[in-house]
């Protein structure tokens, strides 16, 4: 059994580190702040007084995160629904690989999912770049997040931090028997185009090399579609791609924390999210001839395909794919007041000072134009 010290660099809290870290944050100077969201019939002292009696990370996470969930659901999604429980035994453990749309909502409105299913949650990629504060990092790693490398200019580097990751994903489903969920990219995506990268799968085999189909299969991979009515943070991130094209974009110290706070509260009307039916050892085995490329190309397709064919399309996904091409292909699939409130929703681009308001407007309606594709 590999010994979990060998991981202390990225894996989550233990719960004996819990208290301390509940120490921490009720310490910080956002605190106050976040506690009256949370908890708004609460005052600072009792929310503190809650926070300081957790002893383990089920604790906070069933009473903390299950709240902040119900929060988010209250206040900015007009509708949560989710399928898919049905393909999931509470004795076996699952990677759960999903599209990637928001910072944080992707993966916490699952544990909300799993949660109400009686289900455990699961285990979380955390990027290194969102690991901006103390106060993020004990919120994160409270909530069963472990910390992921983003890729970099130095190759090494990066092989050993993913192999490292790697291993951790197997150690924690095969020998914890603990789930962890991933996206099937690094970052989100800002164009609407759902796409596994078939890199994520080469990391998944890198601490199996000896097997390539048992590497995946003791996985026991499920994909999950997540669909938003209104993309979290789309005006960011037509911003952000509309920048991208003139220039080397590079992040503002607070950005990545801003995505978040705005994914939260952003209105995104329907949410649902989706458990496809999990990969199979057989569908694996029809790859087994390949080089290992050509294999990892085909089982993010396989992965690209379930999602894809699961994504729950909304009148506005219609509504920009006619405006944008001019035409009135799916005008059966949205009345005039959607179409009016899509159009009216717009018009916050043009608060924006840039050299092209039209191709701001072309980046903006391809992201929810794109799913349709």
């Amino acid at each position: 059994m590999i010994q979990s010290s060998q991981f202390d660099n990225i894996r989550p809290y233990y719960d004996e580190e819990l208290p301390s870290a509940m120490q921490r944050i009720v310490n910080d100077i956002a605190f106050p702040t976040i506690a009256s969201w949370v908890f708004p019939d609460e005052n600072t002292e009792q929310t503190k007084k809650r926070l300081l009696a957790y002893k383990t990370i089920k604790d906070f996470q069933y009473d903390t995160m299950r709240k902040v969930n119900e929060r988010v659901i209250e206040e900015s999604i007009e509708e949560f629904t989710a399928n898919g429980v049905e393909y999931l035994n509470k004795d076996e453990s699952y990677l759960f690989i999903s599209n990637h749309r928001d910072i944080m909502l992707d993966s916490c409105l699952l544990q909300y999912y799993l949660v109400l299913n009686n289900f455990e949650t699961t285990e979380i990629t955390f990027g290194a770049n969102l690991m901006s504060s103390p106060l993020i990092i004990d919120i994160g790693k409270a909530n069963k997040m472990f910390k992921v490398e983003r890729p970099s200019s130095n190759i090494m580097e990066f092989y050993k931090s993913s192999l490292e990751v790697s291993k951790y994903i197997r150690h924690t489903i095969t020998t914890k028997r603990k789930s962890v969920w991933i996206a099937q990219r690094n970052g989100r995506t800002k164009n609407g185009k759902d796409r596994t990268d078939q890199g994520i799968i080469k990391m998944f085999c890198m601490s199996e090399k000896n097997n390539k189909i048992n590497a995946l299969n003791d996985l026991h991979i499920v994909p999950i579609a997540i669909s938003y009515e209104w993309e979290p943070c789309d005006i960011l991130k037509t911003l952000e791609s509309f920048h991208s094209l003139e220039n080397k974009y590079t992040k503002k110290p607070d950005e990545d924390l801003n995505s978040i706070l705005t994914g939260f509260l952003q209105k995104k009307g329907k949410v649902h999210i989706e458990l496809c039916k999990p990969i199979s050892k057989n569908e694996l085995l029809q790859y087994q001839s390949l080089t290992a490329t050509s294999f990892h190309k085909k089982v993010a397709n396989l992965l690209d395909e379930r999602i894809i064919k699961a994504y729950k399309l909304s009148p506005n996904n219609y509504i920009a794919h006619d405006i944008l091409y001019r035409k009135k292909e799916y005008k059966n699939m949205y009345n005039e007041t959607q179409y009016n409130d899509f159009v009216n929703y717009m018009k916050f681009l043009s608060s924006h000072k840039v050299t092209d308001i039209e191709k701001l407007k072309e980046i903006f309606l391809n992201i929810y134009a794109n799913p349709i594709e």
